[in-house]
């Protein structure tokens, strides 16, 4: 046996065991889905209070900010899914959208700003709505770009907002606004609820939101806009002979994309309460596209366990100082080696579909074929 067979074997085993789970999950029913499910859930509910001993990274860094950290910056790979695994849009300059929640909810509670007048609550929404303009306003003279152009112009969004938030008196440079608002509700002690020292009533609330988000992004998937989105990725060009409004739909990938970007940047701010421009450089922009690659590109939860991962190590082995960036780029290396589609790759049922679509179509041409050819023979028999 050549060494070459054990690895194909191994990789065949484990295609073989993905598609027995996928086969056993879609012959469950909603609700039997469902019971496997919530106490998934609920379990990912508890872990800053379980702290198991296999995942805690303390005494180093506290587990349940560390999880905080983790939901944060899966709610951004949700988000960023949308534009580059969903829609194939390649975009450097993501953490620009993320920028302009962050602001949003910075200008309208912090006492720093003039403009402090709304709750912490009603500028999630606002924040949004805000950065899915931003989005459409980026998308409309852009979007008929692909490619290389189109990441080098998401790019300088990106670098735009940062030094925007730098030049412009109100947005406070380096010096940033202090006492970011945050969810109302107090302790029966009288201390709020939600400090940027506590990280389990954060980690509830984004991961409730993240839920949440999850549902309206599957629901996109299975409509005739995650379609579009999909054959827009394989092949614009086929999709737009094919009918496909490809400018329409990357413009709605960009905008819901940007919006969940900056509800993520709004609960950032509001959970660290201190935002400035420091937190919005390139290399954020290109840690959001590794957790998207490193999970899977259009798979969500692929992209989840891809931002638990990026989010988790770096806090993991603060001890090692520096070194633990070293750790994060080898796994990054031999995961892309041996995993290339990332650790949950897209399950395409679109594409694979279609082609049993062709392969039935095929069958069907050929058995008529080979009908018309036997009837051909009993004629002239007879």
């Amino acid at each position: 046996m050549s060494t070459t067979e054990i690895p194909r074997r191994d990789r065949a085993a484990g295609q073989k065991s993905r598609g027995r789970f996928r086969e056993w999950w879609n012959n469950l029913s909603r609700p039997q889905q469902w019971a496997v499910l919530v106490p998934v859930v609920v379990l990912i509910y508890f872990l800053p209070v379980l702290n198991p001993p296999l995942l805690t990274t303390e005494p180093y860094t506290n587990f349940p900010i560390a999880m905080v950290h983790a939901a944060e910056l899966a709610m951004v790979a949700i988000g960023l899914n949308v534009v580059v695994g969903q829609a194939g849009l390649l975009d450097l300059g993501y953490v620009g959208f993320f920028a302009v929640g962050a602001y949003v909810a910075a200008l309208l509670t912090s006492k720093d700003s003039m403009l402090h007048k709304l709750p912490y609550l009603a500028t999630l929404p606002l924040a949004m709505v805000v950065t899915a303009l931003a989005g459409v306003l980026l998308g409309l003279p852009t979007l008929r770009l692909r490619g290389d152009y189109l990441a080098i112009v998401t790019l300088g969004f990106g670098e735009i907002v940062r030094l925007l938030a730098t030049l412009v008196p109100e947005l406070n440079g380096q010096v940033g606004f202090q006492g970011v608002g945050h969810p109302p509700g107090t302790r029966a002690n009288g201390n709020p609820i939600f400090t940027a020292s506590d990280g389990v009533p954060w980690y509830w609330l984004v991961v409730t939101l993240i839920i949440v988000l999850l549902l309206f992004v599957g629901n996109l998937e299975r409509s005739r806009v995650g379609r579009a989105w999909v054959a827009i990725r394989e092949d614009e060009d086929a999709a737009e002979i094919m009918g496909v409004p490809t400018f329409k739909f990357k413009l709605w990938a960009f905008a819901i994309g940007a919006a969940i970007g900056g509800l993520s940047g709004a609960l950032v701010a509001g959970q660290t309460g201190f935002m400035n421009n420091q937190n919005f450089s390139v290399s954020f922009s290109v840690l959001y596209l590794a957790a998207v690659i490193l999970g899977g590109s259009g798979n969500k939860v692929g992209v989840m366990v891809g931002a638990f991962i990026v989010s988790y190590i770096p806090d993991r082995f603060t001890n090692l100082s520096d070194r633990k960036y070293l750790i994060f780029g080898l796994f990054l290396v031999v995961l892309m080696i041996f995993r290339p589609q990332g650790l949950l790759g897209a399950r395409q049922r679109l594409l694979a579909r279609g082609r049993q679509a062709y392969q039935r179509l095929i069958g069907r041409g050929e058995q008529i074929s080979r009908d018309s050819s036997v009837s051909a023979e009993v004629g002239e028999s007879s």
